[in-house]
């Protein structure tokens, strides 16, 4: 028995052993739930204290539960949170031996805020979080979007350390990070490709989201997989109590979202839908050359939870998501998400909580050619399925111990390129590539006074390359397009073709130097068992996932981390600064000129080499009063270095971007009016120009050095702002709201891409006829860019 199988055998007999435990309930304390009286959903960060003594008080957990230590009964209990009317209760002693169930209403007289974290006001200065961000979805439809749009992913991109890969795109690149070292998963489901058009859009509807944790410095022991950042997506819950429905008609797409009681009051569902019309616009035209393309994207999911009791909580979910792009029936290309999940929460006792999650995802993508001579069509799928055991042990009001176990299976499909009938294309089929990975993990959180914090924890990945699949063997052991094979060895299913592990340590110190000024410090090590190569910074749907095997070893990433955060005037401004340094081993990208798409053999086509990145990350942020919002700027430089690139020296990534800058402001004129306003500036991305030119064949053709990324675009800037009226009359059954944005409000020209072409007559587009020849010729560039002033309007309802 190898020491994968080993490891895998243990983690499951100690499954059993560990649900046995039955920890004595402490009649010394009050127990209870806080939930939203009108979702009848759970509120995490609510604070809950005794009126005597409004120092000593505890906040809720992520599933809203308190556990606060008795007084003198009776006694009244003070439950208050952001946005919702503040509740007191008187306790008596009959109150201890029940769970008690407390409602908070909003408060109809709070102005709408825009905050970056749904916790208590202190918890920026108080908790062991470093780098994280609880994103309200509020706080995300504020926020002025592109078409009118709202999307979590760009919204994302105005936080401080987190670039972008250019105009209108979804891709992230966190702390020096490329954007498959981002792991997006939906309630415990990873999504591979979470883009809509192209990546101008992401998978995620808003109404349909309850929650965002994002997640880019210490990420916690029961997460992996990933080494840049984690993002935490939670669909919403169901009412219980009455059907619901919200939606929208916007410039390009609606959605509209729908919730209740599904059997009784101890279940409920929500599904939701997104698609766009664009592909109708294209009907309207008389040009055969348009309306005969086909251009869309939609998105469905759905989620039910079903109470089996006071302890128990299983909930179903399930997302799915496609885009095509057709043109002129000749030319097709399209993707398509897929994920469902399931989860079993239980409370075993007061002390001790076990979650089970299981999950599958798949990612499908083709393409397919029309021609009499030419035509095929090509397509590739890959998936993950998981089951991840989580065990949430509250030893005290001072330690808390998570541990469990996180068992993935990557299967990844082969490569097919069919031809069409006649076509001289000639057939190409891959192998396929399957892993296996197991996670236990375990981490403790220990307040050691009043002063000191510490978080530890140590995750295990043990990873296998199985079969079936075929491994090569090349002459002096070193994969390259002109590498002679040796030899080939072909693996039956599940069995093994080349293992990795790697213990995974994460530590997190807080020091409180004051009641409102802290110093944190971090340390993080993640193995990423898959990456992604591809031509693009920007992740294009067509990028090939690569697992880890014989030539293409797991990332393995270190960062550290240091900060200092302050509140000021009661919680009213928070302010941080953090710095960080990231260690990247094992980064790979392509040999100049390579194909990935079509190969068997992607490993003679990627070099493999090494990484670091640094910087320095301030955040300002109001979170109460008329005007709230938040001020960042990063200063961040990433860089690789690997054989065969660049001369073999260190250059920079294209979404190396130093300078970074954003302004979030929003301010509520009344109950109905408000106003939002955001500017983005950024150092213009890194790219390789020309050093010059040369003719063959009479075509004019760029030359280039071989130093890759040493020039940059221009500049990044853009200001976009909207306004909101609501009709805030809650007595009526339909209530909506208008919203007009403009997106580049002064009509900036930020580069998407520059050509370097030759000009004919001093005209861009210039096509010689037989009445008009071409007189002159030069060397010209060509700057492409794709939005300037942008205005677009959204209705917004809800019933």
């Amino acid at each position: 028995m190898n020491l994968f199988q080993r490891c895998f055998t243990l983690v499951l007999c100690l499954i059993p052993l560990s649900t046995s435990f039955v920890i004595a309930q402490d009649v010394s304390y009050l127990e209870g739930t806080i939930i939203d009286f009108a979702t009848n959903q759970s509120i995490p960060g609510a604070n809950v204290y005794w009126k005597h003594s409004p120092t000593e008080g505890v906040t809720t957990s992520q599933e809203g539960i308190f556990k606060l230590p008795t007084t003198k009964l009776p006694a009244v209990l003070i439950v208050s949170f952001i946005g919702y009317e503040q509740v007191e209760r008187e306790v008596t002693s009959k109150d201890l031996a029940r769970g008690l169930k407390i409602y908070l209403r909003e408060d109809e007289m709070d102005l709408q805020e825009v905050t970056v974290s749904s916790t208590r006001p202190d918890q920026n200065v108080k908790s062991l979080d470093m780098g994280k961000s609880v994103v309200p979805i509020e706080t995300i439809k504020n926020i002025p979007a592109l078409f009118g749009e709202v999307d979590i992913l760009r919204s994302l991109q105005l936080l401080p350390g987190v670039q972008t890969a250019g105009e209108g795109t979804t891709g992230l690149f966190v702390r020096g990070g490329s954007a498959d070292q981002n792991l997006l998963q939906i309630d415990g489901a990873p999504i591979y490709n979470p883009s809509h058009f192209f990546g101008f859009f992401s998978v995620f509807n808003p109404d349909a989201i309850h929650g965002v944790d994002f997640y880019k410095g210490n990420i916690p022991a029961n997460y992996g997989g990933r080494i840049s950042s984690l993002i935490d997506i939670s669909l919403k819950e169901g009412n219980f109590d009455k059907i619901k429905g919200e939606g929208g008609i916007g410039t390009i797409s609606s959605r509209l979202t729908v919730d209740g009681p599904l059997f009784s009051d101890k279940s409920s569902f929500v599904i939701s839908a997104r698609r766009t019309y664009a592909d109708l616009f294209l009907r309207l035209s008389s040009d055969p050359n348009i309306n005969n393309n086909d251009l869309y994207f939609y998105d469905l999911s759905g989620k039910t939870v079903f109470k089996l009791g006071e302890k128990d909580k299983l909930t179903v979910s399930s997302y799915y998501g496609s885009d095509f792009l057709g043109l002129s029936g000749q030319f097709g290309f399209g993707w398509s998400n897929w994920m469902g999940a399931a989860t079993w929460n239980r409370n075993i006792s007061d002390r001790l909580f076990f979650d089970l999650n299981a999950y599958s995802s798949r990612y499908n993508y083709k393409v397919s050619f029309d021609d009499a001579d030419n035509g095929f069509e090509w397509g590739n799928a890959l998936g993950e399925t998981g089951f991840k055991a989580t065990w949430n042990y509250h030893v005290s009001d001072q330690t808390k111990i998570n541990w469990g176990s996180h068992l993935q299976f990557y299967h990844f499909a082969s490569i097919d390129l069919e031809p069409a009938p006649g076509s001289a294309i000639q057939p190409i089929t891959s192998n396929p590539f399957n892993g296996l990975q197991l996670n236990p993990f375990v981490s403790v959180n220990h307040e050691f006074s009043d002063k000191v914090g510490l978080e530890a924890g140590l995750r295990w990945s043990l990873y296998q390359q199985h079969g079936r699949g075929v491994a090569y063997t090349f002459e002096d052991n070193i994969p390259s397009p002109e590498a002679v094979i040796t030899d080939s060895l072909t693996f039956n299913t599940f069995e093994k073709m080349r293992g990795y592990h790697g213990l995974e340590p994460r530590l997190a110190l807080r020091y409180l130097l004051r009641e409102d000024l802290s110093l944190k410090i971090a340390a993080n090590r993640a193995f990423q068992y898959l990456q992604v190569a591809s031509n693009s910074s920007a992740g294009l749907p067509l990028d090939r996932w690569i697992l880890a095997g014989t030539y293409i070893p797991p990332i393995r990433g270190d960062q550290f981390s240091v900060g200092i955060f302050k509140n000021f005037k009661n919680d009213t401004w928070e302010v941080s600064l953090e710095g960080y340094y990231k260690d990247m081993k094992n980064l790979i990208d392509l040999r100049q000129g390579a194909s990935v798409l079509f190969t068997d053999r992607v490993e003679t086509e990627i070099l493999v080499g090494d990484g670091y990145a640094y910087g320095a990350e301030f955040l300002l942020r109001k979170n109460v009063g008329k005007t709230t919002g938040w001020l960042s700027y990063a200063y961040s430089r990433t860089w690789r270095k690997i054989e065969g690139i660049s001369f073999d020296r260190w250059y920079n990534p294209r979404f190396d971007r130093p300078h970074d800058l954003n302004l979030v402001l929003n301010h509520q004129f009344d109950k109905q009016w408000s106003a939002n306003l955001t500017f983005v500036y950024t150092t213009g991305q890194a790219v390789t120009f020309p050093a010059g030119s040369y003719v063959v064949d009479s075509q004019r053709l760029p030359l280039y050095t071989g130093e890759r990324n040493a020039d940059r675009f221009p500049d990044y800037h853009r200001m976009d702002a909207s306004v909101t009226w609501k009709n805030v009359d809650k007595g009526k059954k339909w209530r909506g709201s208008w919203n007009f944005s403009i997106y580049n409000l002064y009509g900036r020209k930020n580069p998407f891409s520059y050509q370097f072409t030759e000009i004919f007559n001093d005209e861009i587009n210039f096509t010689p006829t037989s009445t008009e020849p071409i007189t002159s010729r030069r060397p010209g560039t060509v700057m492409t860019y794709l939005f300037t002033f942008l205005p677009s309007l959204t209705y917004n309802f809800e019933f």
